[in-house]
């Protein structure tokens, strides 16, 4: 993976250096609901969802006028300063206020960062700097993870606070590294903007994919758990992923990136057998070969859009392709109830629904 990182350009690079020093303060959100208490989690989430996907289809249609560096400080900028007045939010009013104006920010940033990558890469580079882009942003998940447990004793809401501050500094090496670029002219369209069928196609497929892996990373722990593993195991589990994912992702550079069928029947057959072992070691080993094997997908999505949108739509392709992240995270938990109730409440239900998910996800041609 360093050296898929080094062949990159000077610009791929700093951004993703912005990238990941953003991603390891990235764990407050996760903890929203604490944040919110129980009479206003409903409300918050809802909120906040909602604001997530106004803000990711807003990043793509303001970057017919504002520069991709532009959006990536702003957005940083801003996602770091609605942070700290939720931190400092004590009312339900505040607390609302203060998570709209967090989710408005959020994903301003993430069309932005693939139109910077796209524009500086070309051929098999562009597919290398997505699977970089993706597989980084895991590992420095991971460190997350580990700086949440130390910061979690002090409190939530200085969580809230590591995680604007990394926010902030995030902006601030974009600001000074990212190159600048004249203000684009506004773009010229006749009529209302209407996504073509293929990325329908592309973002149906993308969806599907989405759901059938967050059901597996979502629920594998509460899966190990029921299945008599120590309380200690699902968090060592998935930091084990996070760390193994990026030297995956180079070892099968060039193959399996290549081929998504291949990687989507095995990681299909990987969670369909992690539903049907009843072993924790087991389970284990096949969450491990399955995280590994999907890494070899990660920014094939990204790609294949870059590769084949009008490089005046890339903006909207981008924001519109990433609904399909920003619909399955909230919708998961229910469809995975759904899936458990029909199933009669067997635990590894989300684990056995994954494959058909995951299969669907070959629709992308």
């Amino acid at each position: 993976m360093a050296r898929m990182f080094r062949s990159l350009p000077g610009p791929a690079k700093a951004l993703l250096w912005v990238r990941m020093l953003n991603q390891v303060g990235a764990f407050a959100l996760a903890f929203l609901a604490v944040v919110a208490g129980p009479h206003l989690v409903t409300a918050t989430l809802t909120v906040f969802g909602l604001a997530a996907l106004a803000s990711r289809w807003a990043g793509g249609v303001l970057l017919d006028r504002v520069a991709p560096r532009t959006l990536v400080v702003a957005g940083l900028a801003a996602t770091g300063l609605a942070l700290l007045a939720l931190a400092a939010a004590r009312t339900p009013v505040q607390t609302l206020a203060a998570v709209a104006a967090t989710g408005l920010a959020f994903e301003v940033y993430e069309p932005a960062t693939s139109e910077l990558l796209a524009r500086v890469t070309e051929g098999g580079g562009r597919q290398d700097a997505y699977t970089v882009l993706g597989t980084s942003l895991t590992a420095a998940g991971a460190v997350s993870g580990l700086l949440a447990a130390v910061l979690l004793p002090l409190g939530v809401r200085w969580l809230l606070v590591a995680d604007a501050l990394t926010c902030l500094a995030a902006a601030s090496v974009a600001l000074t590294r990212l190159p600048r670029e004249p203000r684009p002219a506004p773009a010229v369209r006749e009529g209302r903007w209407r996504p073509p069928p293929i990325l329908v196609r592309l973002t149906g497929a993308a969806t599907a994919y989405a759901f059938g892996y967050l059901a597996i990373l979502m629920f594998t722990p509460f899966v190990l758990l029921r299945r008599g593993a120590p309380a200690w195991l699902p968090g060592l589990t998935l930091t084990a992923a996070a760390l193994l994912v990026p030297a995956a992702a180079y070892a099968a550079r060039g193959s399996l990136s290549g081929r998504p069928r291949t990687v989507l029947l095995g990681t299909a057959a990987l969670a369909l057998a992690m539903a049907l072992t009843g072993s924790v070691a087991l389970t284990v080993a096949l969450y491990l070969a399955w995280a590994m094997t999907g890494s070899t997908l990660v920014g094939h999505w990204p790609a294949v859009a870059a590769d084949t949108a009008p490089p005046e739509d890339r903006p909207r392709w981008f924001a519109f392709l990433g609904l399909s992240w920003g619909v399955a995270q909230p919708a998961v938990p229910g469809v995975v109830g759904l899936v458990a109730g029909l199933a009669g409440g067997t635990a590894p239900a989300p684990l056995a629904a994954a494959p058909l998910l995951l299969e669907l996800g070959d629709q992308s041609r």
